[in-house]
Order: structure tokens, then sequence, then C-alpha cells
């Protein structure tokens, strides 16, 4: 009998582990479950491509022209399958750009397996198959056209495509790839600004603006356009007294400097790290540190009918310093009150919303910062100054479903280590993994000797 029972025991254990193979490949046949184990999870959308796909509120169809030949389909397929995931009203459909070379020509395609991405009666194309190009191509969908930003050069102000270090090339080269195209605006060559402008960037001019120019922007602002101007501290009037007045902004005298900057390891107290920030529409979820090496202070001269926001901030150790500022000692400096000199808080950056005077328009958006250096190549990847400027030409441009988007990449994959230890590991794995090795054999050796 007990023979007997062992069978049956063991009849009964190969019954129920094969009802349970069988149970799990008939739910794996109905039931997907994907888990990515790696780094910050590298195989797997990242969070800014699933917060895009979540402010798409509508099917989005993706067109691949790719031959069926080879393996061309599977691979678009196969990486598009993380959006459809995460988006189920998003489809993919193939076409075969060999049965009909005249609609091809006619669509342009010029490339097996380019992409066009459709949403809400727009378009995008692709020819490159990365998360970045296709998050990208999902952005400018969102934005519905490309935003023509024009930025005002012939007076000293920074270039949205120059390379040098004060100019802003790091940040417009990110902006463009998710809808916006800078244009030069010179008014040297053009009496005011040209129509079908969504903004005008006055960048940090270090040279008096011709009285046409300023006039021009007073005339585009009180027409309902939409403006960004970065304001130095060191740079002046510059004749754009009535810019300022049209804003009901008054720039203080002096720079904005924090005593309170040592104690976050800051030697020089010009340097101005912000944490926290007003309550504003740019701003609301924003938890990063931002920095802003020269700043000035402003001040609100009236309503004008504007809404006025505070943007920016200083700590309550601050205030407006008037007297020069020695380079080897900065923080010789103290707050002297007689002399004129303003304590903080203080506000440098304001958001400025109206109703647009344009018909066409129905709400008119301004902001100011007085400092211009926390976008620049420079200090753009300085804590959170990136993130900051996209939310604010975001907001400025009236896409506020991408104000918010998360920022943050994947852990990079390249190790970088210098030559020191380089030479470590290089004399760890030549000399002492082999010296280890030949110890550990001798020693075994000795012991069986011994045994």
């Amino acid at each position: 009998m007990q023979r007997l029972w062992k069978r049956l025991d063991g009849w009964l254990f190969a019954l129920l582990l094969l009802a349970g193979a069988g149970a799990i490949g008939y739910l794996g046949t109905r039931y997907a479950h994907v888990a990515d184990w790696t780094a910050n999870g590298r195989l797997s959308l990242s969070p800014q491509s699933r917060a895009v796909l979540a402010k798409l509120d509508g099917p989005v169809e993706i067109v691949s022209y790719a031959n069926p030949q080879g393996d061309l389909r599977a691979q678009v397929a196969g990486f598009l399958q993380r959006y459809e995931q995460a988006k189920p009203d998003l489809a993919l459909r193939f076409v075969d750009p060999q049965q009909d070379p005249a609609k091809m020509r006619e669509l342009g395609i010029a490339v097996d397996g380019e992409m066009i991405l459709h949403y809400r009666g727009h378009e995008q194309r692709l020819t490159e198959l990365s998360e970045r190009s296709v998050t990208n191509a999902l952005e400018r969908l969102i934005r519905g056209n490309d935003r023509i930003v024009a930025f005002v050069t012939g007076d000293g102000e920074r270039l949205p495509a120059g390379e040098g270090n004060a100019d802003m090339g790091s940040l417009m080269g990110l902006l463009t790839q998710s809808g916006l195209r800078t244009v030069p605006l010179s008014f040297t060559q053009a009496a005011a600004v040209p129509q079908g402008t969504d903004l005008v960037v006055l960048a940090s001019p270090t040279a008096a603006l011709p009285a046409g120019a300023a006039q021009a922007l007073v005339a585009y602002v009180r027409d309902g356009g939409n403006l960004l101007w970065l304001r130095d501290p060191a740079n002046g009037d510059l004749a754009l007294t009535p810019l300022a007045d049209a804003l009901d902004i008054q720039v203080l005298p002096g720079v904005l400097v924090d005593g309170g900057g040592a104690a976050l390891g800051l030697d020089d107290p010009r340097l101005l790290a912000v944490g926290m920030y007003p309550p504003n529409p740019i701003t609301r979820g924003f938890r990063l540190a931002t920095r802003f090496p020269q700043v000035a202070a402003l001040a609100r001269t009236g309503t004008g009918g504007w809404t006025a926001t505070p943007l920016l901030r200083s700590g309550a150790q601050s205030w407006t310093e008037f007297h020069p500022i020695d380079n080897t000692h900065p923080s010789a400096i103290r707050y002297d009150a007689a002399a004129g000199e303003l304590k903080g808080p203080l506000d440098f950056g304001f958001a400025l919303s109206r109703l647009s005077p344009s018909p066409d328009k129905r709400e008119q958006r301004a902001v100011v910062v007085g400092d211009g250096d926390f976008l620049s190549n420079a200090y753009l990847g300085e804590g959170g100054n990136r993130a900051l400027g996209e939310r604010i030409f975001n907001w400025l441009l009236g896409d506020d479903a991408l104000i918010d988007l998360p920022r943050e990449g994947v852990p990079d994959r390249v190790l970088c280590i210098g030559q020191g230890e380089l030479n470590v590991v290089s004399i760890g794995f030549m000399l002492v993994l082999p010296l280890l090795l030949l110890a550990i054999g001798a020693l075994i050796a000795w012991r069986r000797r011994r045994a």
C-alpha cells in the first residue's frame, strides 16, 4: 500500500505540474507582462515620452513606408510596440512603397522605412528610428504648427544659434527639435515685427537700440505680441525705457547679491541659487534648483491691464549692491541702507498676462527676467536652468500642455575615467590579477603537498 500511495503521489504531482504549466501557457497567450530591470528603465519609454503620450487626447496613426522584404518592418513594429502599450489608440500601418511609385513621389518618400505621424489633421515626418526623434515628433504634433520665434539682433544680443558662452545655441537647439523655428529680427532691415511671429526674444542687448527699434517693440507689445525680455544688470537703460513702461516693469539699480550663498558653497554673492519659487503657472510643480550669475532686481510700476505674477525671487539675505565689487574679494561687500540699497526678498522675474488686444488671440503673455546668463551655453547645464528655460518658452507660446513635461534622461552609457584611473585598471588586470592567481595556485599546491 505504501508503494501504491507513493506512486499515486508521484502521478498526482506530475498531473498538477502539467496543469500548472498549461494554465501559465493559457494565461500567457491572453495577458502580457513586460518587466524592464535595466538601470532607470533603459529599455522602456522614458518618463518624458510617457508624459507626451498622455498629453495626446486623441488617436495617433503612424504610417511606415517600409519594404516588406528584409526585417525593417519587424524592427519598426518592435520599437513602436512600447508606444502602443502606453497609448492603446496609437496605430501603426505599413505601406509598400514599391506598389505605387507615383504616390511615393507625390508624398516625397525618399527613405525606405520613412514614417509619417498623423494627429488631428497635422502630420510629422521621421526618417530616424529613435525614442528622441519619435517623442520630439509627438511634441510637434501637440503644438500643431511650428512656432516662429524672432530674436532681436544687431545690438549685441545673445545669438540663438551661437556657440559662444554667452549665446543661447544649446537651448534653442533643443527647442528646435520640438517644433520651434528661430529667425533673426534686425530693425535695420525691418521697420516692424513681421506678421506670423509667435514670440519675440530680446536677449540681453549690450548697445542702445535705435529709436525705431524700441518703438517697433512697443507697438508689437501694444498689438498683443508675446515677448521674452532678458535684462542683465550691467547693460544700463539702452533706450528701452518705453518698452519697460509698456510692460509696467522697472529695473532697480545695482546688482542683486545674496549673503546666504556661502552656506550653499557659493563664493561669489552675485551668483544666486533659487530653490523655492512663488506660485506661478510656469514653475508649478517645479522642484529643481536654478542658478543666476548676475541679476538685476525688478519692480512693478503699475497695472496697465497686466496680471503680473512673480516668477523668480531672491532670498531674505539678499540686497541690491550699489558699490563696485572686487572680483578678488567678492565676499567683502556689506549691505548699506544709507546708500539706498534695498533689502530682500526681491523679485527679479515676472510673468505677465492680459487679454490680448489682438482680435485673433485670446491671451497675451510676456516674461521679464533680470538675468540672461542662466539660459546661455555656459550656464544652461547648471541645475534646472534648462528645464526652467523650456518651461518659459512653452508658456509664452501658449503650449501649456508641454510646460510640465519631465526632462530627465537615462543614465549615461559612456564610462568616463581619467588617465590615472585607467593606469590603475590596466595595472590591476595585467599585473595584480595574474600575480594573485599565481599566489592562489601556489597556496593550493602547498596545502595539497602537506596533506
